[in-house]
């Protein structure tokens, strides 16, 4: 019964998040639960009660890393207001224009870049819903291609830094932000590129599903087409520049990094003369409910894992793991599927705050010889692996989030059928990904070898 303690903690915090009740309590309330539990089994005494309080305060709420997420949170929320990405938007569709299924690949396009200026899933996805999806069903666009581009588009952002999740994540494995930012950047260029095939070639032989633009749509003259251009990509790009320029060479951290995005979308949205009292008004209260949001997680998931620790939870995780004799890339294919169906039902702040700290000791102790070449670079890798993992879970039903955002803004015409077969065949190209950055390490490895 005591060794099973630990187990029945990952069953009642799945119980009790089904009821629907605020998460942050729930992984509070829990660990709580358990922890009572355990200290009338005696195997938790009623001092250690005292120090998950000294646990929050002395280490989650004074990480100086974690200072970044309000101001990415206040940056995305922004630019969303800024007008930036609809210009953007209206850019890339006269440049792609000659382009078999142009539409969708200057969708996929922006989400790229929304995804290296803001990294919030719901914001762009929101975004990119209202002013595409009309737009694409006016062109006679296949409903689900048109809802499945937009919402993989839209979660590139969980995964190209300056992303949340990453800072999420070197904060609990105790690695510098900076690598995995720069690990992430081949992984989510492949994926932005893998979903730009996929659109080429399905629009090349079957171009009734995706028409192609007119031609007469956008500027006349080269002179007006460049003086476009440089207005729509240029303050994106700067700001781009400002934030992961100054992390990727060293100028400044994460953390400042993240006050100067902050600063420069502010800045774009005055001289698109969208700053008002109003607007900001409303951003700052957005950032603020966001990041409490959050950060009231942080606290019930400090409180989960503290208990689930002193129930020797992660012992009784490694025996079960080196009792299955399945060497090391089976256990990682294991952990990898089963982030993968936790992903069905939780969302990935979740799956982060709960499963990584369990998950990243057990990778720690695997061998995987010559693959990866330095010991160090195990967790990056595996780190890098659950980012890309989790992508998937806004995408897959019942519980996919960017399903929901889409399904709540989109035209009355688009049924919640429709966005789930659409979305089918961008897992389908995640997996795949994933699947090449556990074969060859080297895609979220190079660029942290090379420059850091």
């Amino acid at each position: 019964m005591i060794e099973a303690l630990p187990l029945l903690m990952f069953a009642a915090l799945a119980l009790f998040i089904f009821t629907g009740f605020p998460v942050a309590f729930v992984l509070a309330g829990v660990g709580l639960l358990f922890g009572f539990i355990g200290w009338t089994f005696d195997v938790f005494t009623f001092a250690r009660f005292t120090l998950i309080p000294l646990r929050i305060y002395g280490g989650t709420m004074e990480n100086l890393v974690l200072v970044a997420i309000p101001m990415f949170i206040f940056m995305g929320t922004m630019l969303e207001k800024s007008g930036v990405a609809e210009d953007l938007l209206n850019t890339l569709q006269v440049l792609t224009r000659r382009l078999p299924g142009g539409l969708a690949l200057s969708v996929t396009l922006m989400g790229t870049i929304l995804a290296a200026t803001t990294g919030i899933i719901g914001a762009s996805v929101v975004l990119m819903t209202l002013m595409a999806l009309p737009v694409m069903m006016q062109r006679n666009y296949h409903i689900p291609l048109a809802a499945g581009t937009i919402a993989a588009s839209g979660t590139l952002g969980i995964l190209i830094p300056p992303s949340i999740m990453l800072v999420i994540m070197a904060d609990l494995l105790s690695i510098p932000v900076g690598t995995l930012f720069v690990g992430a950047v081949f992984p989510g260029l492949m994926l932005a590129s893998f979903y730009m095939v996929y659109i080429l070639g399905i629009a090349a032989v079957r171009p009734d599903i995706a028409p192609p633009l007119p031609a007469d749509v956008g500027p006349e003259s080269p002179i007006e087409l460049a003086l476009m251009v440089v207005r729509t990509f240029v303050p994106p790009i700067a700001l781009i520049v400002l934030v992961l320029g100054s992390i990727f060479g060293g100028l400044a951290t994460p953390t400042e990094a993240a006050g100067v995005g902050a600063l420069g979308a502010t800045v774009l949205a005055f001289f698109n003369g969208r700053l008002t009292w109003r607007t900001f008004r409303d951003v700052v209260e957005r950032s603020a409910l966001t990041g409490a949001m959050l950060f009231g997680i942080f606290v019930g998931a400090t409180c989960f894992s503290f208990v689930f620790k002193m129930l020797h939870g992660d012992t009784v995780i490694v025996n079960i793991v080196q009792g299955s004799g399945v060497g090391a890339w089976g256990v990682l294919i294991a952990l990898m599927a089963v982030v993968f169906i936790l992903g069905f039902f939780f969302d990935w702040f979740e799956i982060t705050l709960i499963v990584l700290p369990v998950f990243a000791p057990i990778i720690q102790l695997l061998d995987f010889g010559d693959h990866i070449p330095l010991s160090t670079l195990v967790v990056p890798w595996f780190a890098i692996l659950m980012a890309v993992n989790l992508q998937t879970s806004f995408l897959t039903p019942p519980f996919g989030f960017a399903l929901f955002y889409m399904k709540g803004v989109a035209p009355a015409g688009v049924r919640i059928q429709q966005i789930y077969q659409g979305i089918i065949p961008f897992v389908i190209l995640q997996v795949i990904g994933l699947a090449l950055i556990m074969a060859f390490p080297e895609i979220a490895l190079y660029l942290p070898q090379a420059l850091l």
